[in-house]
This record gives structure tokens, sequence and C-alpha cells, in this order.
């Protein structure tokens, strides 16, 4: 018996208005993605694959169609419970890492427990958990520009993971990055995937980012394409 997916699309569309031109960056999408899986979107610039992963994530809100995630349509939400619902349920890592640079590696990763009733006990207990499955358990005291940009890459992941979220979104998470870092952010993704069960979608231009993933979808001016 094949599981509920964790993400379900259905006609999924989104049409931005620049005055009077309409510009369709997604058109009538329709995927189903199960969970532990690691799913890439490819596609050249404009294609519509970086759009579709803000739709997942609650950053951004589709014209029309439906997304499904753990069978809430988080198009339903109003901005404070789709703001709730982010904090709750995904964890995204960028490609500029988005850390503050006053302060520590700790302090970046407790930032989203800060939204939480957890105490700052068990707040820290979750760094602590974070750091370490990152490598970087030695690196709590560190400032970003004290630390590499790979390892700062791994701060964002450690953030990303400390609230326990059911999706982490990666949007060019090595575009930044030299090629051994990239390999060690893509087995820290993959093996969260694999191991974990976290189900991870990322946007990549790179083939051999794409092959850390269990599936890739390819996408072209808004469409899905085989």
């Amino acid at each position: 018996m094949v599981a509920d997916p964790i993400v379900s699309i259905r006609d999924l569309s989104k049409v931005y208005r620049q005055g009077e031109i309409q510009v369709t960056a997604l058109n009538q999408v329709s995927i189903d993605i199960q969970t532990g899986e690691f799913v890439v979107l490819m596609g050249p610039s404009g294609s519509g694959k970086s759009t579709l992963l803000h739709i997942i994530a609650g950053i951004d809100r589709a014209s029309s169609g439906s997304v499904l995630v753990q069978g809430i349509n988080v198009a339903n939400l109003t901005e404070s419970q789709l703001a709730d619902w982010r904090n709750q349920n995904v964890g995204f890592v960028f490609q500029s890492f988005n850390l503050i640079p006053v302060l520590t590696a700790a302090e970046n990763v407790e930032l989203p427990l800060l939204l939480t009733a957890l105490g700052r006990a068990e707040r820290r207990r979750q760094v602590a958990l974070a750091l370490d499955l990152v490598g970087l358990a030695d690196r709590g005291h560190h400032r970003p520009d004290q630390m590499s940009g790979g390892q700062q890459q791994r701060v964002a992941i450690a953030r990303a993971l400390v609230t326990d979220p059911t999706l982490i979104v990666a949007d060019e998470p090595t575009g930044n990055l030299d090629a051994k870092s990239a390999t060690d952010v893509l087995s820290i993704l993959q093996a969260l995937s694999r191991d974990s069960r976290k189900t991870v979608i990322m946007v990549t231009h790179d083939p051999k980012a794409a092959g850390y993933g269990t599936r890739s979808l390819h996408l072209e001016k808004g469409e899905i394409v085989a």
C-alpha cells in the first residue's frame, strides 16, 4: 500500500502581472512528493523552478490550483497562519547563507527556536544536536566571518533542521561554494533524506548536484517536461 504523498500539487499556476503584461511562471503543474524523497528541480533561468519551491514552502502564493502539505491546503492559510506553519514545518537553505554576522553559529541556529515555547536549556540542547548533525559541534562559538563558506552553509542547514521540520527546501545551496564544500553540503542533504526520512526539495543548475537526489524534475517555461 502506497502512503499518501507529503506534498500533493494539482493544476498549480502562477501569473505575475507587470503593468498590462502577464508573465506565466507556472502553468498547470501537478506533482506528488513522498516522505523521504530528495527531489531536485532543474531548468533554465525563468523556468519556474524557484517559484515552485517558494509556493511549496509558503513563501509565495499560487494564482490557482492547490498545494497540500501533509493534507493541509497551504493556499487557504492566512498570512499569520502561514508564518506559523512555515516556522513549524519548513526549513530553509539559501545560496547566500543568510547568517547574521554578529551572532555565533549557535546563536544563528537558535533563531527559529526563539519563536517557539521552548525554554533556554531545551533550545540549547536542540542547537547542539543540529550542529553535531552537520559536523560543527566544535564551531558553535564562532561567528560567520571566522568560518569558511562551506561551514557557513552547514550552519544554515543546522538552522533549517533545528525545529525538526517536515520539509527542507534548498534554493541553489551550493551556488557560492567550492567543489569540496558543495560535496559536503550535498552529502548532508542526501543523508537527511536517506537516514532521517526528511523530505528535501532542492533547486539547482548543476547536474552533478542533481545526482545526489532521488528524483529530478525538469521545468521549461513553467511546465514539467520529460
